[in-house]
């Protein structure tokens, strides 16, 4: 059974289109340079109880240019699905800037903890429909061999992540699933306040 940490890892990690843009449009930025500028920036973010005001600083620069390797948008709606379009453009974007900040204060410092002096092998990227998979492979010292896919669509200047897949595992179908679970049974509001309060929890 994969251990709770690699589920975790997935449904946070926490990491995401424009269509009529042709792959060649986009091969001046290559998939893989993408996951890794995505990665090389989150292994750099440092944690602790006393973090200098240069930390803080540096953990700031890194987190923005992770998250700008993310298509945030795409994330939330696909990760909202049937209740997206429920709810109003100002929800939406309520909902969206949350998720963004969650991947800031949560995922990118838990994944920087996962992948923190790992060496990465980068597989061969290979098209999927309407995207591109850049696989790796990590070996982690508790976990094992671990495979990880980045499916990535095209923006205007760069390639971004729309969904992380560790060992099997969706990160946006995880979090769908989350999020479906809480909305049968409450609102939407309700979802907002435990997002805040896990944000809160987050940067306390």
């Amino acid at each position: 059974m994969k251990n709770p940490k690699i589920i975790a890892f997935a449904s946070l990690l926490l990491c995401f289109f424009l269509t009529g843009l042709s792959w060649a449009d986009s091969e001046k930025s290559k998939p893989q340079d993408a996951v890794k500028i995505l990665l090389n920036e989150i292994k750099q973010i440092v944690e602790g109880d006393n973090l200098s005001d240069a930390d803080i600083s540096a953990n700031k620069k890194h987190s923005d240019q992770a998250l700008s390797n993310l298509k945030v948008q795409e994330i939330s709606e696909k990760a909202l699905g049937k209740y997206w379009a429920k709810h109003s453009v100002e929800q939406q974007n309520q909902f969206q800037n949350l998720l963004a900040d969650l991947f800031v204060h949560v995922a990118f410092p838990s994944s920087a903890k996962f992948f923190a002096n790992l060496d990465l092998v980068y597989g061969k990227t290979k098209s999927k429909k309407d995207m591109m998979v850049v696989p790796i492979t990590v070996i982690h010292e508790k976990e094992g061999e671990v495979d990880i896919d980045f499916r990535m669509k095209p923006s205007e200047e760069r390639w971004l992540v729309v969904d992380v897949i560790l060992d099997g595992v969706s990160m946006r179908n995880n979090l769908r699933s989350q999020f479906y679970k809480i909305l049968k049974k409450k609102d939407f509001n309700h979802l907002v306040h435990k997002m805040e309060k896990k944000l809160k929890e987050a940067k306390s």
